[in-house]
């Protein structure tokens, strides 16, 4: 049996949590509540979340500026608005900020879950053939979009390629790339996977993306790039 997808729903509003909760998990959906923009930041990110409902409302704080910090932190997650607030310029605010849907209060709950999937087929489409790394100019190549990197955003992404699908702790990261260079902190591999994500941006384009697994580290998930030497 497969697990089911977690979407994460942020909103201060107890009832509406537990309609929401109720109402996603009837329709095959497991869900995670978060009624703080803080702690909801820290769960994007997450591997085990696949969408996100945030309401724009959050207790004195703003769901648009939730929004916001999470597309510059550079996570992907599929982001709906809800909100009682129907006018153009509220709707378009939400899509600037980096929410890929708007849903108006009240709303059908049928219509809701199908917003909820084909966010979820966009979060995943395919592409021909890997990305290509180029260590001689630093690169990562799609064919239709290029990046340049650092030397050691380069070797980070390196790792993460060689070890796909695997997830790599903060201390072997750390090891592997900073151990020798004087760095003193284990807080040098969030900074730089953190480079890497708005680098990447989207990471769509590239087929792939750096997950935090919690309590564990990060993970490439996705088609892993490959080396140009190893291609060709």
């Amino acid at each position: 049996m497969s697990t089911p997808a977690r979407i994460l729903i942020v909103d201060d509003d107890p009832e509406i949590l537990s309609a929401l909760s109720r109402g996603l998990e009837l329709h095959g959906y497991a869900t995670l509540a978060e009624n703080r923009v803080d702690t909801a930041l820290a769960r994007f990110g997450d591997s085990e979340v696949a969408a996100a409902i945030v309401d724009v409302m959050i207790g004195e704080d703003s769901g648009f500026d939730l929004v916001r910090a999470v597309r510059e932190a550079g996570h992907r997650t599929p982001i709906l608005m809800l909100s009682a607030l129907s006018e153009v310029e509220d709707r378009t605010r939400g899509l600037e900020v980096g929410a890929d849907d708007y849903v108006v209060k009240p709303f059908s709950f049928d219509e809701l879950v199908a917003r909820l999937k084909v966010q979820e087929r966009r979060a995943t489409p395919a592409i021909p053939r890997p990305a290509r790394l180029d260590p001689t100019e630093w690169s990562i190549d799609s064919g239709r979009h290029k990046v340049t990197l650092t030397q050691r955003e380069f070797e980070l992404l390196m790792m993460f390629a060689e070890h796909k699908g695997e997830t790599l702790s903060r201390d072997q990261l750390f090891e592997r790339l900073w151990a020798d260079k004087g760095a003193s902190s284990g807080n040098v591999v969030d900074v730089y996977v953190g480079y890497l994500r708005k680098k990447l941006d989207p990471m769509r384009a590239f087929g792939f993306e750096i997950k935090t697994i919690r309590n564990r580290g990060f993970m490439l998930d996705g088609v892993a790039p490959e080396s140009r030497q190893d291609a060709d």
